[in-house]
């Protein structure tokens, strides 16, 4: 039952990778900014979807982080794709959202708020993270979950990290099927080979070969090419 559950959890928070500015639905998620309302520090034609799983940034905007590695700014829709990233780099002057104010902060300073009844990112345990303490302990005092530093948070990510992104990786897999079969029937071919989702994300929108696609559509295709 906590696999299902967990899975269902995962899945929901993919399936409504879209461009924001686009239908309701995506609005009543707590993560979600509008597009003039986040602020986005990567470069790049890419610089709107997350580094990792290319999801689109501002509708996770709540759970941003953003990290350096190599010189290179990178942001990323959540913890879960910060963690991801940690385990191959390492991560300087790692920033994150604070949900009050909206701007990005110094992650090591921030409070997080652990397992509330908000729904995450990327995770069955929500992860928030506020600039002062008084706001994280009345987020908790509202929605239930545990008051951590960064470091605490950080770990918990990371020790549930191998088991969710299993789950990840099936749901993608499923959406990069879908992706195959849309990018077929409805898009111009192209030979290009993408390195990453955000890549494919980019180069979709721009080109317009698949017409004005968004939401799902874009998410499931740029994942296929982006794997192609």
């Amino acid at each position: 039952m906590k696999k299902f559950i967990l899975s269902l959890l995962v899945f929901s928070s993919m399936v409504f990778a879209s461009n924001m500015g686009h239908g309701k639905k995506h609005m009543k998620m707590f993560q979600s900014v509008p597009m003039k309302k986040a602020t986005i520090l990567q470069d790049g034609k890419a610089k709107v979807y997350c580094v990792k799983c290319g999801m689109t940034l501002p509708m996770f905007y709540k759970t941003n982080h953003v990290a350096t590695v190599d010189g290179k700014v990178k942001q990323f829709c959540s913890l879960h794709c910060l963690v991801e990233e940690g385990l191959k780099h390492k991560l300087k002057d790692i920033k994150v959202v604070d949900v009050t104010s909206l701007k990005f902060i110094d992650a090591k300073n921030a409070t997080y708020v652990v397992g509330s009844s908000v729904k995450g990112t990327m995770t069955m345990k929500s992860k928030y993270a506020f600039a002062n303490k008084a706001d994280a302990q009345k987020f908790a005092k509202k929605f239930g979950g545990e008051v951590v530093s960064f470091n605490k948070a950080y770990a918990i990510a990371s020790k549930a990290f191998a088991k969710e992104k299993k789950m990840i990786s099936k749901k993608q897999a499923m959406m990069a099927k879908k992706g195959m079969m849309m990018y077929n029937k409805m898009c111009k071919k192209t030979d290009l080979k993408f390195s990453s989702t955000a890549d494919a994300k980019a180069y979709l929108k721009a080109s317009g070969i698949c017409g004005n696609i968004k939401g799902k559509k874009l998410q499931a295709i740029g994942i296929y090419l982006g794997r192609r």
